[in-house]
């Protein structure tokens, strides 16, 4: 499975904030703000934290794509 955070970046277009306003509301680095900019993994908690600054559930910014490649 693999992870999108696309709905993530369509909520911030909709509440017109942009990452580094993001980053300042949730308490994330830079570096974290990068890692969902390429879809990497990050902890729970820093879901969590995007969440609470944005009031909002978690499949509201990330969704998880299932591999074309793993069998069935």
């Amino acid at each position: 499975m693999a992870v999108c955070y696309n709905k993530l970046w369509k909520l911030l277009i909709d509440k017109n904030m942009k990452k580094k306003e993001l980053g300042k509301a949730a308490g994330i680095s830079n570096t974290l703000i990068a890692k969902l900019g390429k879809n990497e993994n990050v902890t729970v908690e820093v879901l969590v934290k995007i969440c609470a600054a944005l009031d909002c559930k978690i499949d509201d910014i990330m969704e998880l794509i299932p591999d074309e490649k793993q069998a069935i």
